[in-house]
């Protein structure tokens, strides 16, 4: 009897679902709201619902699933309970506990990011390495650190928090979590469009950007690649701060590959060149040619690595 697994990655506006087999294939993907209202009291009970569906609608039994994986966007213990997490209305508890309940199998909760790290490594831009790091950038900055094959998460949850990595002194503006100089404030799509926005206030420096109506972290990129002088400088004061936060990161667990991914990946090329320029100058010499790649798995990296949370 064939046997297949969940993997669920949960995010603040939507649920992404996968069924996949014991070998990694993918079997199907969907997507569900996420209603966060009433501290999220509804989740787990929609998770449930949709995947006892899916059952049904695959004539599958509840004895062919050896269980769920499930990525969230928050610190996650000992592989089931969530902190509470900000974006989903302080939802969190044992989530491990209260889906197997509902859904009947045994269940692995980790951070979504470290989640998307373990998908790259079974059947991404990491496979067949055994050390790893992702690196997610998109409305913010994530991390996930794979040591030994095994996820590196923390006593506290916080492993892989590579966004809040102090890099700049001096910053008057605070991150979202409270401290000051944070990556995050600097390398992330919002902080990529702030640096931009700074830039075009302090200088002269003609630019196309501007003459854009909304500058985003695209046409920051876009503009760079063409060559604008200014928009350059906000890439590379980016890959400068991104390259030597990677660079401390390697002192500690000196990984074979970094994997860049998140949303502002999608500008390709220019992020590996100035990111691994960065970290060349400031990594210990014995890491300075540690290989960079972009994310391969795009969206099903989160559902992924959730499935092999569970395989593991």
């Amino acid at each position: 009897m064939e046997q297949y697994v969940w993997g669920i990655d949960l995010g603040g506006t939507s649920v992404k679902l996968g069924l996949f087999r014991h070998d990694g294939a993918l079997v199907c993907k969907w997507e569900i709201p996420t209603r966060t209202e009433n501290h999220g009291e509804h989740i787990l009970p929609d998770i449930a619902a949709s995947v006892e569906a899916r059952l049904e609608a695959l004539s599958l039994s509840r004895d062919q699933i050896t269980g769920a994986g499930l990525g969230v966007p928050g610190a996650v213990l000992q592989e089931r309970y969530v902190k509470p997490c900000a974006n989903l209305d302080g939802w969190g508890g044992d989530a491990a506990q209260a889906l197997s309940q509902l859904c009947g199998c045994p269940v692995k909760v980790a951070n979504d990011a470290n989640a998307a790290a373990l998908g790259e490594m079974w059947k991404g831009s990491g496979a067949g390495c055994d050390n790893l790091v992702l690196v997610t950038i998109g409305t913010g900055v994530g991390g996930g650190i794979i040591v030994g094959g095994r996820l590196l998460s923390g006593v506290h949850g916080a492993g892989g928090e590579i966004g809040h990595i102090k890099v700049r002194q001096n910053e008057k503006e605070p991150c979202g979590c409270g401290g000051h100089g944070c990556l995050e404030q600097y390398a992330s799509a919002t902080g990529i469009v702030r640096e931009a926005i700074r830039a075009l206030a302090r200088t002269q420096i003609p630019s196309s950007l501007r003459g854009v109506a909304r500058v985003t972290a695209k046409n920051v990129f876009d503009c760079a690649k063409a060559g604008d002088e200014l928009a350059l400088g906000v890439v590379r004061a980016f890959g400068e701060d991104m390259g030597r936060a990677l660079a401390g990161v390697s002192c500690v667990c000196d990984p074979e590959v970094f994997v860049i991914g998140g949303g502002v990946s999608a500008a390709g090329q220019i992020i590996l060149d100035v990111v691994q320029a960065a970290f060349r100058r400031h990594a210990f010499p014995a890491a300075r040619d540690t290989r960079f790649e972009l994310a391969s798995l795009g969206n099903e990296a989160g559902i992924c690595g959730a499935a092999r949370l569970v395989l593991d």
